[in-house]
């Protein structure tokens, strides 16, 4: 689940906590969402108008690593921080999905579409009292830029700017090298920290990654490890202020525990898994207490297979792999349909979609036959095949809580013993699972992307990312490479296009990952929230309230 955050970067998601998901943090989208119980607004609450008061009690499937906005590489940083407590110059409108001003008052672009300036707004305090000014974002722009800060895949994405400049206390200039299409939002939706709090000592230890101070209408209450962060009500709020008090975020990792609590109500707000969905929420006392909605939104889900691995090493095991995959299966009996079958790594309801990509189709007699043209045949007799003394043995990663994840690489393993593949399934909390991606020490991994409004691959699969960015499976192409430059300069949509369908073309002769699903988000509200909207991508907990004679919790 996501709050506010625009993901300019894709980020890390166990597939897949983001079941609620604000517009403002994902693509364009124009799939019109469904909710289950109340089209418009669930029935029997009384009609008034926003009301303050009342706390949100929201389920948070994993712990953050951090909640500096910086070097915080999943998404549970966002959904805690983003939009709530750290702000940026631009946002996108719920509704039509255009920036708009934030902590910018405006911005203008030059001709050459090099040089990007925002005025910011005036009167701006970070929630200490210390003023908010282009000093703050010049810092935020250095630090990221710095090889000694933990941001390799934010930093990734500003490498083509030459400087950024305070041109006075209200002024900030981006000048890039070279155009870029997605300047505006990189600019625009920069994080932004607090020079006076982040400039003291190490950047990647600072105290303030675990009680963030930011401009935002929530501020930072206490963080209890393992079990709750707490947001509360920022009065000296600049802007329109939120009608709730208190947001909490309370950390279980299971999710049959949670929606154990959910059902006692102890809980307001939880995703929940397919199963959860189809069969163990359609009670007349659940239906009673809750909305259930469901949407898509810019996602997917995939198996990546590290290539540094001498059995994966081959694009033709990579293939096999994927043959051995009956994502047709696991869709109709584990994700009860709710979702699609992907073959690119762009949202499926997206114009880069390439739809003219079929799914490699479950196929174990082909999946034989290229394993044994690669060279991986059971040389010794054992009933593992191997190569070069080396045995197809390998570690599949899961994150834990991940219950779907679980179920796949279950039905996968049965798939390979049948092949003479042994793999050992791994499940691993979150901050062990994400340090052992970053570090490289993984055979195979099944996860999920959540990806910004506009779409660039470069990220999670230029090559130069290879080594300590997002391309965990270590994939290398040169042509993939050229096409995913020239992509970033081209302004042109419809030309940017087709560079990308000849870049998705290589991704799936290659393999690299055996991609799964684009799965619909799914989520419970309480029915004591009101104005629970849902726009083209999902709903806004910001704009939620609860009538007075509805609210639950107080001081």
């Amino acid at each position: 689940m996501k709050l506010k955050r625009t993901f300019l970067f894709a980020v890390l998601s166990i597939a897949l906590i983001s079941a609620l998901v604000s517009c403002k943090s994902q693509d364009r989208n124009t799939e019109t969402a469904s909710n289950e119980n109340a089209p418009e607004a669930a029935p029997g609450k009384p009609a008034s108008g926003p009301a303050e008061g009342d706390w949100l009690i929201y389920h948070l499937s994993a712990e953050p690593a951090t909640l500096n906005p910086i070097t915080a590489t999943d998404a549970y940083e966002g959904i805690i921080t983003g939009g709530n407590v750290y702000e940026t110059l631009v946002k996108r409108d719920n509704q039509t999905l255009e920036l708009k001003p934030l902590l910018a008052e405006s911005w203008t672009i030059s001709d050459d579409k090099l040089t990007y300036t925002f005025t910011i707004k005036k009167g701006v305090k970070w929630q200490d009292g210390v003023p908010f000014t282009a000093d703050d974002i010049v810092f935020s722009y250095k630090t990221i830029m710095d090889p000694k800060v933990d941001a390799p895949q934010l930093r990734s994405y500003y490498q083509e700017i030459k400087k950024v400049e305070a041109v006075n206390e209200y002024e900030v200039r981006f000048t890039y090298a070279r155009p870029y299409f997605l300047a505006l939002e990189f600019c625009g939706g920069i994080p932004i920290v607090p020079r006076h709090v982040f400039e003291k000592g190490d950047f990647n230890t600072n105290p303030a990654g675990r009680a963030p101070i930011g401009t935002g209408p929530f501020r930072f209450v206490k963080w209890t490890t393992g079990r709750e962060v707490v947001l509360e009500k920022n009065d000296d709020y600049w802007g329109e202020k939120p009608h709730l008090d208190k947001i909490v975020y309370r950390i279980i990792t299971d999710p049959s525990v949670a929606l154990q609590v959910l059902k006692r109500q102890e809980l307001d707000v939880a995703s929940l898994t397919p199963i959860q969905w189809e069969k163990q929420t359609g009670s007349p006392d659940f239906e009673n207490h809750f909305d259930k909605f469901n949407y898509y939104t810019p996602n997917y889900s995939y198996i990546g297979w590290n290539s540094a691995r001498p059995f994966f090493a081959d694009k033709r095991v990579r293939r096999a792999m994927t043959h051995l995959v009956n994502r047709g299966l696991i869709l109709d009996k584990i994700m009860f349909d709710l979702g699609a079958v992907v073959t690119n790594p762009f949202y499926i309801n997206s114009p880069e979609y390439d739809k003219d990509i079929k799914p490699v189709p479950y196929d174990p007699a082909r999946a034989r036959a290229l394993l044994d043209e690669a060279g991986w045949t059971d040389h010794d007799g054992d009933g593992i095949r191997d190569k070069d003394g080396v045995k197809f043995a390998f570690e599949f990663l899961i994150p834990g809580g991940s219950e779907t994840g679980e179920k796949i690489a279950t039905i996968l393993k049965e798939e390979l013993d049948k092949m003479g593949i042994a793999m050992e399934i791994r499940k691993t909390e979150w901050a062990v699972f994400t340090s052992r991606l970053n570090d490289r020490k993984f055979d195979a991994v099944t996860l999920a992307w959540s990806m910004g409004v506009e779409s660039d691959p470069y990220q999670i699969w230029s090559s130069t990312q290879a080594d300590s960015g997002s391309n965990f499976v270590g994939f290398k192409n040169a042509e993939a490479d050229s096409l995913i430059e020239q992509a970033r300069q081209e302004f042109d949509r419809t030309k940017r296009i087709e560079l990308y369908r000849k870049f998705s073309e290589i991704v799936n002769e290659e393999q690299p990952y055996t991609f799964l699903f684009c799965r619909k988000a799914t989520v419970a509200v309480a029915k004591r929230f009101e104005n629970v909207i849902v726009y083209p991508l999902g709903v806004d907990p910001l704009e939620w309230y609860v009538p007075q004679g509805l609210q639950k919790y107080a001081e």
